[in-house]
């Protein structure tokens, strides 16, 4: 199943630079790892934010949940998931 995914990150600015730097290390490489698996198929950062937009490649709802549950910055965010059907007129046949 796809789902598209925004993220609106909001990290508190009294959090101790160290723990972000913590933060975002252990972030960067939940996602890399998500991304070779091809559960996080892409991946765009929405200028003038900090904030991306996502397409995740997953089982259920429930993979996508424990996913987006494991990502070390998901207590900062607001995340709006929306499920993507393949269009009728699309050509690729690979985006099921």
């Amino acid at each position: 199943m796809l789902f598209h995914v925004r993220m609106d990150v909001d990290i508190p600015r009294d959090l101790p630079t160290s723990e972000v730097t913590d933060i975002l290390a252990r972030e960067k490489a939940y996602s890399q790892q998500l991304q070779q698996s091809g559960k996080w198929r892409h991946i765009w950062r929405l200028a003038g934010a900090y904030a991306n937009i996502s397409i995740f490649d997953v089982n259920d709802n429930t993979e996508l949940h424990d996913i987006i549950s494991g990502l070390p910055l998901s207590k900062f965010m607001h995340i709006e998931v929306k499920p993507l059907l393949r269009h009728p007129s699309s050509i690729r046949e690979t985006d099921l």
